[in-house]
């Protein structure tokens, strides 16, 4: 991998005709497809665990190796099917059939449960064959959903974006995970409250599906340089050797920030609504997420408007001040009112630290490689989080001991101290963020 540029293809059809706005097509197809794969991912991040919780243990380990687990075969995919969108030039087919396949093994985890197990195999441990299968079947699920939304998708939104405009497209995507919560707690929590698992799957993997039709319509490749003469594998393992990390120290110190930003969220997200329901004993949790989520949904979409103004170098380091007060207010938040303040405050802070570091990594993304620097953020935004930020909240759940007792069933309570440990990681994103404000990439950087 070359040192970067940032203009990217001569031709950029969408991007209009002074290369900074982008057409109603795109615009559609971005806001559809970024809302639909974070709908399936809110799914996959934070109701699978409900899920699991609910209806087959409360163990926290078993939630941390799923999430490790599905983690792992997102990034694979990622690596995969980003190098093989690089060397076809093509994006479309793997977010259109993606989309698809993604819908129909997201509508299949409405088929298990531990009954089904114990009837197909009375003998064994139905509880551990269950989640071996709800394992198995998540890694399915992320292996598709992620070439379908992080390798065609995201290298998609690069190929289709400018430097002067990637500011303002990545604080409209960065909304996308908040509102896919707060329409899946406004539309189908009540679903999952009343146990009605199979409806409330079925109803998001067909969503999921039917998006996936409408984006071959919707979608149009965009002319980038195609690389040949490289083998596949090579490809693949391009970005993990030391001279490429050599030649690009600004897209990896991007992606380092972007690491430990993630491994603080997955300290305590697997866990939030568990959380809010059951240690601050809040019944109406769905409306407090609601309200936190929207409210913070257009604080990212109004303060994102001045990103590629004051440049996203500078922006990141009081954004992450944001983020870090936010946590602390969590830790103290007690009752309705608190935890809604508190959560606000976390929430906005989350989404301005996201919006400046996937523009930087955009910014320094070659773009003959961009379906390839979607795998690199898989592992570093993904699975690098997703490896140690849930292992890490366990532990403190387990080590503060704390339970409630479920119809005579002792279970573990998450308790305000994953917020403690979420922002003890977050100090450590001061060394890339300082290291890349003092370097100041340059317009690259918009520093």
């Amino acid at each position: 991998m070359s040192v970067p540029t940032v203009t990217g293809p001569a031709t950029h059809s969408a991007a209009g005709r002074d290369g900074e706005r982008l057409g109603r097509r795109a615009w559609t197809s971005l806001v559809l497809l970024g809302f639909v794969g974070q709908l399936a991912w809110t799914v996959e991040n934070m109701y699978l665990n409900v899920f699991v919780y609910d209806t087959i243990t409360d163990d926290p380990n078993a939630i941390a190796t799923m999430v490790a687990a599905s983690a792992l075969a997102a990034t694979v995919a990622t690596l995969l099917i980003g190098a093989i969108s690089d060397r076809s030039g093509r994006r479309r087919v793997f977010i259109a059939v993606g989309y698809v396949v993604w819908g129909a093994t997201t509508a299949a985890f409405g088929l298990l449960t531990v009954d089904g197990v114990a009837t197909l195999a009375p003998a064994a441990d139905a509880v551990l064959l269950a989640v071996i299968a709800v394992i198995a079947l998540d890694c399915l699920m992320s292996f598709l959903g992620s070439g379908a939304n992080d390798a065609g998708f995201q290298a998609w939104v690069t190929d289709v974006t400018r430097p002067a405009n990637r500011g303002r497209v990545e604080s409209v995507l960065a909304v996308m995970p908040l509102l896919a919560m707060l329409a899946v707690f406004g539309g189908f929590d009540g679903l999952t409250r009343a146990g009605q698992w199979r409806t409330f799957f079925l109803i998001v993997g067909g969503i999921i599906a039917m998006v996936g039709v409408l984006a071959w319509f919707l979608v149009r490749d965009e002319p980038v340089p195609v690389r040949r003469g490289e083998r596949l594998l090579g490809s693949v393992l391009h970005g993990l050797r030391p001279a490429t990390v050599r030649a690009n120290p600004g897209l990896y110190l991007a992606l380092a920030a972007w690491s430990i930003w993630g491994v603080s969220t997955q300290v305590f997200l697997p866990y939030l609504i568990i959380y809010v329901q059951r240690y601050l004993d809040i019944d109406g949790y769905a409306l407090v997420l609601g309200v936190v989520l929207l409210g913070a949904s257009l604080v990212s979409v109004i303060v994102g408007r001045f990103i590629d103004r004051v440049g996203r170098v500078s922006f990141l380091l009081p954004a992450v001040g944001v983020y870090a007060a936010g946590l602390l207010a969590m830790y103290l938040a007690r009752g309705t009112g608190q935890a809604i303040a508190a959560g606000l405050l976390m929430m906005s802070g989350f989404m301005l630290v996201l919006a400046p570091i996937g523009a930087l990594v955009r910014d320094f993304s070659p773009p003959e490689r961009a379906g390839h620097v979607q795998g690199l953020r898989m592992i570093f935004a993904i699975l690098v989080p997703m490896l140690i930020g849930p292992y890490l909240g366990a532990a403190v759940i387990t080590g503060a001991g704390e339970t409630y007792a479920d119809l005579g069933v002792v279970k573990q309570v998450p308790t305000p101290n994953i917020f403690l440990a979420a922002l003890a990681v977050l100090a450590l994103i001061l060394v890339p963020v300082l290291t890349l404000r003092r370097r100041r990439y340059g317009s690259a950087a918009r520093a």
